[in-house]
């Protein structure tokens, strides 16, 4: 897993980034607009967005890999909140006419329910205030397009991105290819196993998960497993965990307790395990009023919000494996100290995975409004 190897044996490769400087990503080319300090000074660090606009991002011919995206957005407008939850990244490898990506933006980078919190790990990291970073290895043989679309109700007047990639002097053999998938049940049936894939079909490996999960109910929520069903495996699966927390890395609920005192929660971001976020108030109208910026502001129910959890894990160093298919599925299971019970939480995952293509098209991905965070 060490990046270190990367330099020690030259590879023929060609460096290019693209960005709103340098929309190609062709030699020599960057750095040339012209801006309110004159030519060849930071003239075009950005671009806009209209309502209901895709903007293709990247459009390269391969051979390549994409090694490093970086993006940064605001998060709110006077039309709402959840401008993360409203970008829709997608990515199409090689020609291909349905994405193998398709993801909220901000849940692509472990940034659930419209909300940003800061995400130290290998693959995904989220620095201070809201930079995006990719470093998942993205290689295609023939072309590789990736796009941005607003569907957020309002134009969004600065969105900044960077993409590093590399040109190679050949095709790859047997390549398998970024997917990752974003999925909702709100709320999850009651006694019926979460789907975060289903349908997967070739060879590859499973490499992440991330959920954001609102609790519906009383109690402790993490008791589920997470089931790995590979190949031939029908009524039970080969790979499962032993609860929700404990596929995070996580132990006993995440808390602590002092004697006398209310259990503490601990929050945590490491390289392939982390719970990054835990939220029980509201803060979409933290200085806020009627669309318009008001710091004496609090909306008129207060800021009680329901206990929103997002966690991330890695799979990069032990990686599922399958040949034939795949689908993984989540129990939404709790404990209220007394026994175990089913639960019906509004679950949101994105499943990440390498996989030869051609993959089987997406479902129909929910609109907006069926997106919306609680």
């Amino acid at each position: 897993m060490s990046t270190l190897d990367d330099v020690l044996h030259f590879k023929n490769e060609k460096s290019r980034t693209i960005s709103a400087e340098n929309k190609t990503g062709a030699p020599g080319q960057a750095a040339m607009a012209t801006g309110k300090l004159g030519p060849q000074r930071k003239g075009s660090a950005d671009i806009s967005l209209e309502e209901g606009e895709t903007v293709t991002l990247a459009d390269i011919d391969g051979p390549g890999e994409i090694r490093h995206m970086w993006f940064t957005v605001t998060d709110k407008t006077t039309m709402g909140s959840f401008v993360l939850r409203d970008l829709v990244l997608r990515m199409y490898w090689d020609d291909e006419e349905t994405p193998s990506v398709e993801v909220p933006l901000g849940d692509f980078f472990c940034n659930g329910f419209g909300t940003r919190c800061i995400v130290n790990s290998v693959p995904i990291v989220v620095n201070p205030i809201g930079g995006m970073n990719s470093y998942f290895k993205m290689p295609f043989n023939k072309h590789a397009k990736i796009t941005i679309t607003n569907e957020h109700p309002a134009f969004i007047k600065h969105f900044f991105y960077t993409i590093n990639y590399v040109e190679k002097p050949e095709p790859e053999d047997d390549l398998l290819y970024f997917h990752a998938y974003w999925n909702r049940e709100d709320p999850v049936k009651k006694g019926q196993d979460y789907t975060l894939i289903d349908g997967v079909k070739g060879k590859g490996y499973y490499v992440g998960t991330y959920m954001a999960l609102c609790a519906l109910q009383r109690y402790w929520w993490g008791e589920g497993e997470f089931k790995f069903y590979i190949d031939n495996d029908e009524q039970y699966p080969t790979v499962t965990s032993t609860g929700t927390e404990d596929y995070f890395g996580g132990a006993w609920a995440f808390q602590k307790q002092e004697y006398g005192h209310l259990p503490e929660t601990y929050t945590y971001s490491t390289p392939y395990q982390g719970y990054p976020f835990h939220e029980t108030q509201d803060h979409t109208r933290d200085m806020f009023s009627a669309g318009k910026p008001d710091p004496n502001s609090v909306h008129a129910c207060g800021n009680d919000g329901l206990p929103q959890h997002g966690l991330y894990r890695w799979h990069l160093p032990d990686p599922i494996a399958f040949s034939e298919s795949l689908k993984v599925t989540f129990q939404d299971i709790g404990n209220n100290d007394i026994t175990l019970y089913e639960r019906s939480d509004d679950v949101s995952t994105v499943a990440y995975w390498y996989q030869s293509e051609p993959h089987n098209p997406f479902r129909k991905f929910l609109s907006r409004e069926e997106r919306l965070p609680r």
